[in-house]
């Protein structure tokens, strides 16, 4: 069976943000990863598009009933019905997850993969830095600048 990495990020982001999930998609496709993302604009639109870019297998999880919306380079678009609850499937669904950027849907995403355990969570970029009541970083969640970095923080490829 496929690895499989749920990236998480906004619907809408910057240029930085846009470039390091295209660059990630792109890497994720090369390892024969397949990616699973929330499947619209932003974000994850540029982790779908690099994926497809090498060909790559990418699965949008969609908050609504039908595939409207669906970005253009998914592969499969699945239509759930739960609004923001989708989230909890595609940090359910991935070996490892990947956080890019941050938007108050990506802080859950973040929250619902700490609290899964088990599993790799990577904060890629800039983004969510969450501090405990003496303003401490929490710990658990890795930090990469880069994409490869992120994909070694992962562990999935040695």
């Amino acid at each position: 069976m496929a690895v499989q990495v749920a990236v998480c990020g906004p619907a809408q982001c910057g240029e930085p943000e846009w470039t390091l999930a295209y660059e990630l998609g792109r890497l994720l496709a090369e390892r024969g990863a397949v990616v699973i993302c929330g499947g619209h604009g932003g974000v994850m639109a540029a982790v779908a598009a690099g994926a497809r870019s090498r060909d790559g297998l990418v699965v949008g999880v969609l908050p609504g009933a039908d595939r409207a919306g669906a970005g253009v380079d998914l592969s499969v678009a699945i239509a759930t019905g739960l609004g923001q609850a989708r989230n909890s499937v595609i940090v359910h669904s991935g070996d490892a997850v990947v956080v890019v950027g941050g938007s108050w849907g990506t802080l859950s995403e973040l929250a619902l993969a700490m609290r899964r355990g088990g599993v790799p969570v990577v904060q890629l970029g800039d983004g969510w830095r969450p501090v405990g009541p003496d303003g401490q970083e929490l710990p658990g969640v890795r930090h990469a600048r880069t994409p490869a970095e992120a994909l070694d923080l992962t562990g999935l490829w040695g």
